[in-house]
């Protein structure tokens, strides 16, 4: 029995036709419509898999181990690496029987290479090549970040010729120069903490559960973002020249984190929904203000949201207000597809495949700090 439990399933490939086990390789009833595509994802604590045909996603099946992670306060590799070995075969199972197809179907397998714990990489990565040896299938091992964005491309459809990319996770702040989808500059990152861990680590402060994220968005929704000015990091006109690209949270949360300790040393009580509120509108405004000014340097009028982060309600209507306001367009996926999932290296995948990109070969390693100009290994 696998440890995760089944957190999303989404597409349009129907329901299910019968158990396909990973014995069976028989063939499926999907009609020939161009590559298919099963995608790995096993950089974190989510397995996920995902089949991809050109832009179209038939299945997306995820198991999730974060509840194993919560009572650490953070994600634990061996757990994590333990929990992915257990759900891969259920999670595989799980996709095929959804779509409707058999591994003799699938025409290519794309796997997370990196950037990601060492630990859960190599699980995926040694079940993909496994199935790649099987069936006789190309391999290729692509870019978790860079799939936070493509990810995009089964909602919206293709992208335009460039694209700007603003992927924000736990582990990753980053603006990304998309052209024709594979060919990826990295403008700028985060200098120290990611705004998603910026939010654990506040959410810590303010004695939420892990991951903190999603309650302090909760309380946000409920305080006043006004209430308390908190800094924001690298947008001083001494930084602009150096770092307009670049992201810095680090001194935001000693910012939060020194506010509540005088409100304690004052016998005052901490108002959790202004803090929540006033912290997340710092965040948003510095990764908004930053991403529509680099789009205007580049001459660039379509923006894309990605990564786990960006499921956040502050961001979102802040990068869709400022973006109405100038003349961008703002690619924003569904919140399913915003965590770590299967579809995005499926849909990574088939960009690679359709751009007749030479696959991984099968000693391919796996890159925990893999750069994010680099899509495929």
């Amino acid at each position: 029995m696998a440890r995760g439990t089944w957190t999303s399933d989404a597409g349009d490939g129907g329901g299910a036709r019968g158990h396909v086990g990973l014995g069976d390789v028989s063939g499926g009833t999907v009609a020939r419509g161009g590559p298919l595509v099963l995608g790995i994802e096993t950089s974190c604590d989510e397995t996920g898999v995902g089949l991809v045909r050109g832009h179209e996603l038939l299945v997306d099946s995820v198991a999730s181990s974060v509840d194993e992670h919560a009572r650490f306060g953070g994600i634990i590799p061996e757990i994590a690496s333990r929990a992915h070995l257990e759900a891969m075969v259920p999670t595989i199972e799980r996709a095929l029987d959804t779509a409707g197809v058999g591994l003799a179907d699938v025409d290519a397998i794309a796997v997370t290479a990196g950037p990601g714990l060492v630990g859960p990489l190599t699980v995926g990565a040694a079940a993909a090549k496994a199935l790649a040896v099987a069936l006789d299938k190309p391999l290729y091992g692509v870019n978790h970040v860079i799939g936070h964005a493509v990810v995009d491309e089964l909602v919206d459809g293709p992208f335009a010729e460039r694209v700007m990319a603003l992927v924000v996770s736990g582990g990753h702040s980053c603006l990304l120069l998309l052209e024709d989808t594979v060919n990826v500059t990295e403008l700028g990152s985060t200098l120290d903490d990611a705004a998603g861990e910026a939010f654990d680590k506040v959410g810590r402060l303010l004695g939420l559960p892990y991951p903190g994220g999603p309650h302090i968005d909760r309380l946000a929704r409920a305080g006043n973002p006004e209430a308390i000015r908190f800094p924001r990091g690298l947008t001083a006109p001494k930084d602009q020249a150096v770092h307009a690209t670049d992201f810095s949270f680090s001194g935001l949360k000693t910012a939060v984190a020194r506010w509540v300790e005088a409100r304690q040393d004052a016998g005052l009580d901490i108002p959790l929904e202004d803090v929540s509120a006033s912290f997340a509108a710092a965040v948003a405004d510095v990764l908004t203000a930053k991403t529509i000014a680099a789009c205007h340097a580049h001459g660039i009028d379509a923006l894309v949201l990605g990564g786990g982060f960006s499921a956040n309600s502050q961001l979102r209507e802040m990068a869709a207000a400022r973006c109405t306001e100038a003349g961008i367009e703002l690619r924003l996926p569904p919140l399913r597809y915003c965590t770590d999932n299967g579809a995005m290296i499926a849909a990574l995948g088939a960009a690679v495949v359709g751009r007749g990109l030479p696959p991984s070969r099968l000693d391919l390693p796996v890159d925990s700090s893999m750069p994010l100009t680099t899509v495929l290994v």
